[in-house]
């Protein structure tokens, strides 16, 4: 099989596409001939050894795939040969093939692409998790999504809308925030033509955003989290601006405001029986046709480092994906 491999810590470009054996699937374990992976930013701090969990060289980067069963290890009733299914796997998915726990392993919604199942799990789980458990979102609430056009920034758009709530899109440019407002938001804010912090007031009475989802850090943050409201949550899903924010403390005490980080990845591993809810409840909204998974790029196996460069240059509008067969 073909694999994208890391054989040295470093930017997208220094990843080589090698000859490897097959993998075999062990106790509990399933092999998936992958037909889509879906690429994340945190998939480029783990080429470059900067992310929270630092694998050790070589390895297949990716954690999340769709494909088709091609074997099942020992002990393996939940799915058999021929099953199309989504996987999220530590690393490993891209890949021609990758094995992967039964417990990373879902069903492909049969409304779905391969393209759309391998963007699926990571974006709408974080998103679903992050504004259903981390920030206990209300119907009627306010909600200002930062990166509003990328790959979470979108399906934050789109579940929060499904729960009832406002929605402030903010985005750098008037291409990414009319896509933004395809997928639902109610207000858009071009925070590279007017100032983020006193818009949202503008946009909310003085009230300030409910709930703040915010992908990009650097900055902005500081001016989205002196936007917050009274008792407002501040989530911090990661920093696609390369820069980590460091927050007044003093806003948050005049605000009793809250700043929740959300790792949906480790979340997903310590209350499994939760995350599975989840993703059957984000299944369903997506077969009444509430959620729309939107890949806007997809690249085959040799072009990797052109749908790198749509993550890296903060260019991507929904989800991008590589394509292995």
């Amino acid at each position: 099989m073909r694999a994208l491999v890391c054989r040295e810590y470093g930017p997208p470009g220094s990843l080589v596409i090698e000859e490897h054996d097959d993998p075999v699937p062990g106790k509990g374990q399933v092999l998936v001939d992958i037909e889509a992976a879906g690429i994340n930013f945190p998939d480029v701090l783990v080429i470059a050894g900067k992310y929270q969990v630092k694998i050790p060289t070589p390895f297949v980067p990716g954690n999340e795939a769709a494909g088709v069963v091609s074997a099942v290890g020992t002990g393996v009733t939940q799915f058999a040969v021929g099953d199309k299914v989504i996987i999220n796997t530590s690393c490993g998915a891209f890949a021609e093939k990758c094995v992967a726990d039964v417990h990373g392993t879902a069903p492909l919604p049969e409304d779905l692409s391969f393209e759309q199942g391998a963007g699926f799990s990571v974006t709408y789980g974080t998103s679903y998790h992050a504004l259903k458990q981390s920030a206990n979102l209300q119907p009627d609430e306010t909600v200002l999504v930062l990166g509003a056009a990328g790959g979470v920034g979108i399906t934050a758009v789109e579940i929060a809308k499904a729960m009832g709530a406002r929605v402030i899109a903010a985005a750098s440019s008037e291409e990414k925030l009319e896509f933004a407002k395809s997928a639902g938001a109610d207000e858009l804010i071009n925070y590279s033509k007017v100032p983020l912090k006193e818009t949202v007031k503008e946009l909310t009475s003085g009230n300030g955003a409910d709930v703040v989802y915010d992908p990009v850090g650097g900055e902005l943050a500081d001016q989205a989290f002196r936007a917050t409201a009274w008792h407002g949550r501040y989530l911090v899903i990661g920093f696609a601006s390369g820069d980590i924010p460091r927050f007044p403390a003093n806003i948050a005490l005049l605000k009793e405001a809250s700043i929740i980080g959300v790792w949906w990845g480790t979340w997903a591993t310590k209350d499994p029986q939760l995350q599975i809810r989840n993703m059957l409840e984000v299944a369903q909204l997506v077969k009444e046709g509430v959620l729309i998974p939107r890949v806007t790029e997809s690249y085959s196996l040799d072009d990797y480092i052109d749908a790198f460069k749509a993550i890296t240059e903060r260019r991507a509008r929904g989800k991008v994906t590589l394509r292995m067969s």
